[in-house]
């Protein structure tokens, strides 16, 4: 899968693209990582990229033209990428979601910042807003990372174990439901022992325990 992230701040996300399950992914050739400041495709002599709200109001918006611009170069090499824009005002993202992400063959997020995006970028460029919930963050470059690491796990032979996707929250065994309790060595700590039905290695009854402690 290829991922094109359009942000003024590529360094700062770089490096976590470069580390653990993310590295894994490009390694293995699963996952494609591009980074695109968006601020090279500003058409002025001092690179500007913001300006004062229409209507008045406090901080910068992201102005349209150095986004569109930048979508179209990507476009013209990726024509179908799926874009997306995280955003509040988008519906909040789930696992199915993110299921769903995964079968595309691109995806381009666009990192916002300041006080918006001019809507006219959003109304010509891209696909889909989606939420990470009702908080405010200064950018869309963590969003963007948890969106990209969420869909980049359940690609093809990234972790080490496929069946991890089954067993884990929101897995499809699990039925909506949140992952019991899990433990591992020492069987004390603090004064806090293992259940005692973890050490019998009688599955059934493990397996029992397990779904009992499954949260809603």
């Amino acid at each position: 899968m290829k991922f094109n992230l359009l942000t003024l701040f590529p360094e700062a996300i770089e490096n976590y693209l470069n580390s653990s399950i993310l590295k894994i992914a490009q390694d293995k050739k699963t996952a494609k990582f591009e980074l695109h400041n968006f601020r090279d495709f500003a058409d002025n002599k001092h690179k500007k990229v913001d300006d004062t709200p229409y209507g008045g109001g406090a901080g910068m918006v992201l102005q349209a033209q150095p986004i569109f611009d930048c979508i179209q170069s990507i476009k013209q090499k990726d024509p179908n990428t799926f874009v997306l824009f995280p955003s509040p005002r988008g519906k909040t993202l789930n696992q199915a979601k993110l299921q769903e992400l995964a079968n595309k063959p691109s995806i381009t997020l666009i990192c916002g910042r300041y006080e918006g995006l001019d809507q006219r970028a959003i109304d010509l460029c891209v696909d889909e807003e989606i939420s990470l919930g009702d908080f405010i963050l200064c950018g869309g470059e963590l969003p963007s990372l948890c969106i990209v690491e969420g869909i980049t796990r359940l690609l093809p032979e990234v972790l080490g174990n496929q069946e991890s996707h089954q067993h884990e929250s929101f897995g499809e065994n699990l039925d909506g439901k949140k992952k019991h309790p899990v433990y591992t060595k020492p069987e004390e700590f603090q004064g806090l022992k293992v259940p005692e039905v973890l050490l019998s290695g009688h599955h059934a009854k493990i397996n029992e325990w397990q779904n009992q402690n499954l949260k809603d």
